[in-house]
Formats: structure tokens, C-alpha cells, sequence
């Protein structure tokens, strides 16, 4: 299974914010969207980092409220890891597990075309094995 089954079913509807958004700003983004990381994008609308819960979190504990007046860009994750469509998704929870971050953007021709979560590399992970239990159980019954 590749993270394109993984698009396919969650949609590439991708919520990004750019370099210079004050930190307040992205707060009020990830709380009303419901959403853990945005992907930080340039004036040319490409992928220069990202930003999570965690990196605001961090600015908070090292600069207390006047964090919030600063731009993402500067607590930003800078070239953050990627995946593709192709990328399967064994791969994708290996680069997240070993990397210890939960959202990787997907590019496709170095175009940002979604971002998936550890969540939803897990719930890929559980159906594909579902599917194999389901194939093996068909297997030994005929």
C-alpha cells in the first residue's frame, strides 16, 4: 500500500501558512482546523518547513507570550522530510518513527499534494493487515 491509497481516501486538501505568519496567527489556525502541523510555504508557494504543536509549545516555554508576535519561520521545522505517492506506507512509518515527528508532507514533482499523519499511517497499516487476515482466513477455509 502507498500513500497515494492514503490521499485517495483522506483527499489532498492541504492547510498551510506562510513564513511570515505570526505565531498567533498559526495558534488560531492548528485550534480551528483541529490540526496538529501545517506545512510553511514561501512567496513562490514552496515547501520550506513545517510547523507543529510541539515547535509552538517549545517557543512558548523558551519565550513566553512574545512568541506569539514572531513569524513561524522562526520556530519552524526548516526542509523537513518528505514522502511521495509512491512512497509505501512501511516507509512512510519508518521515516516517522525514526525521525520522531508525526506529519510528513507528500510531494509530487516537488509540488505539495498533501500531508498524512502518523494516525493515518497507522489506520492504513491496520486495514492493510485486516485485509491480509481476511485473505489468509479465505485461504484455509476453501
Amino acid at each position: 500500500m502507498t500513500i497515494a491509497a492514503i490521499l485517495k481516501h483522506k483527499g489532498t486538501e492541504v492547510v498551510s501558512i506562510t513564513e511570515q505568519a505570526g505565531m498567533a496567527e498559526l495558534v488560531r489556525l492548528l485550534a480551528n482546523r483541529r490540526i496538529g502541523a501545517v506545512p510553511v510555504m514561501n512567496h513562490a508557494g514552496e515547501l520550506v518547513g513545517i510547523i507543529s504543536e510541539r515547535d509552538v509549545v517549545s517557543a512558548l516555554g523558551a519565550h513566553g507570550a512574545a512568541a506569539l508576535d514572531q513569524p513561524t519561520a522562526s520556530f519552524m521545522t526548516r526542509s523537513p522530510r518528505t514522502g511521495t505517492p509512491r512512497t509505501t506506507v512501511a516507509e512512510a512509518m519508518e521515516v516517522m518513527t525514526d525521525g520522531r515527528f508525526r506529519h510528513l508532507p507528500i510531494l509530487h514533482e516537488e509540488k505539495l499534494v498533501g500531508i498524512i499523519s502518523i494516525g493515518d499511517v497507522v489506520k492504513a497499516r491496520l486495514m492493510q493487515q485486516a485485509q491480509e487476515v481476511d485473505s489468509l482466513k479465505a485461504y484455509v477455509a476453501a
